[in-house]
């Protein structure tokens, strides 16, 4: 299996520029001869929403060569110490900074100047950071074969073909705006590189001229469109609409399903994580309206289960516990230093994903809550703990703090804290993690609930939000 179908065509939306057919071809395999003249080692790409870094990308896949995308916003400390860790062959579009030590600056990259580093297995294929860029990110190994094979069953379920154009609405280092690009790449569909996103100012008018058939979204988009009065019919071309990166208000839901059916067009909500390249499971759109709430059935070639207290996994129907996902996607296994990017896979396709839910009579998935300290801000996987220690870090003089994950938010107590020290630090946490700070919703609270233990009594939290 190759990434590029017969057919797949890219265009620049701002420059008008198409490459598909042989013109396509020949660039990815000029940029592809490049990366594999390159000394042993991941590839770092600090890959932005533009063509290059969707064509970088598509040639690490084609030469073989193992490449981690990063935010191209992350702070350059930060990502020295990625580069301490991992010590990546190059980083690729570096920034406009001075290399770090044992690498030096070359053609708009950091070249390693030690030649000999750590081959990564021959499976993988691409990595990406577990929690954005809050210090101490792992790295999600991914094989071509988990990359390839979830790109396949997005499309079958979703029905994309060659007739398919699908905007990018979303970054290449977010595993969801990866498999928009990837399930459209082998189909032989067209993707349309635009840089401004959903809300952006002229997406819509390069949605029309470009004549865009799906858009994928996140929750606070689907917000932000209710309240822009979103209209189908302003947009005909848009038969399909996809949602995933954290669950969405049934009633925003069943408004949008209402809304596309209207018009002839389809809702897709779907469940996934970076951990299973990521997609999971895709409701059908036929059966939304019905199963408000539900994520649908497993893709083609895996299945669901959920894990008792006990340890055993079952199938049965309207028990809740940790949802066990099985499948030819799921990742190969985590990453902290270059050493275990020669690993092969430590996960034999099976992944307990954190989540909580239940499964129907059916087999589809309702996904009802988080078993870990995991919160989703825009779609974008955050660790609580370490938001926690981002608010303690900002100077504003809030030293006790709790964060729970609340839908596509998160919220923060900060006791004794007034009320506009909890907007800076919303604030403060907005321009660190390169979030809109609607995302960190930081409240005053006379005293954070403790257990008998002394811990924080995170539940009591979580019923006050």
């Amino acid at each position: 299996m190759t990434l590029l179908a017969p057919g797949a065509r890219l265009v620049d939306a701002e420059t008008g520029a198409v490459l598909d057919g042989p013109a396509l071809i020949i660039e990815v395999e000029r940029r592809a001869d490049e990366l594999a003249a390159l000394p042993d080692g991941v590839l770092f790409a600090r890959t932005g929403v533009d063509l290059s870094g969707v064509l970088t990308y598509v040639a690490a896949v084609q030469a073989g060569r193992a490449v981690a995308l990063f935010d191209p916003a992350l702070d350059v400390p930060v990502l020295a110490r990625l580069i301490e860790r991992f010590r990546p062959s190059a980083v690729l579009d570096a920034p406009a900074a001075e290399p770090p030590p044992g690498y030096r600056a070359a053609g708009g990259k950091w070249l390693r100047l030690d030649p000999d580093g750590v081959r990564p297995h021959g499976d993988l294929a691409v990595l990406l950071p577990t929690s954005g860029s809050t210090g101490n990110p792992k790295l999600v190994r991914l094989s071509r074969k988990a990359i390839l094979t979830n790109a396949h069953a997005i499309a079958d379920v979703l029905g994309i073909d060659e007739r398919e154009v699908a905007p990018t609405t979303l970054p290449l280092h977010y595993a969801y705006g990866l498999s928009v690009l990837n399930s459209h790449l082998v189909s032989g569909a067209t993707v349309v590189v635009e840089r401004e996103g959903i809300l952006g100012r002229g997406f819509w008018d390069t949605v029309a001229a470009h004549d865009c058939t799906s858009v994928a979204g996140v929750p606070y988009h689907y917000e932000m469109l209710r309240r822009l009065r979103f209209d189908p019919a302003a947009n005909p071309g848009v038969h399909t609409l996809t949602q995933a990166g954290g669950r969405m208000r049934p009633e925003l839901i069943a408004e949008f399903d209402k809304l596309m059916r209207s018009a002839g067009g389809r809702m897709f909500v779907m469940y996934g994580q970076t951990e299973a390249a990521p997609r999971m499971a895709i409701m059908p759109s036929e059966r939304l309206a019905e199963k408000i709430g539900s994520v649908g059935p497993a893709l083609p070639g895996g299945q669901f289960a959920i894990r008792r207290p006990d340890g055993g996994d079952t199938t049965h129907p309207k028990i809740t516990g940790e949802i066990v996902y099985r499948g030819p996607n799921v990742m190969m296994g985590y990453a902290s230093t270059a050493e275990e990017l020669a690993l092969g896979d430590e996960c034999g396709g099976v992944l307990p994903t954190g989540d909580l839910g239940y499964l129907d009579e059916e087999g589809f998935l309702f996904v009802t809550g988080r078993l870990k300290r995991i919160g989703k801000v825009f779609g974008n996987r955050i660790s609580l703990d370490d938001l926690e220690a981002a608010t303690r870090a900002t100077g504003l003089g809030i030293d006790i703090v709790a964060a729970v994950a609340a839908d596509d938010k998160v919220v923060l107590f900060a006791e004794g804290a007034e009320a506009d020290t909890c907007k800076s630090a919303s604030h403060a946490l907005s321009d660190r993690l390169h979030l809109h700070a609607s995302g960190f919703d930081v409240r005053p609270i006379d005293t954070i609930p403790l257990l008998a233990s002394g811990k924080i009594d995170y539940q009591a939290l979580e019923d006050q939000v």
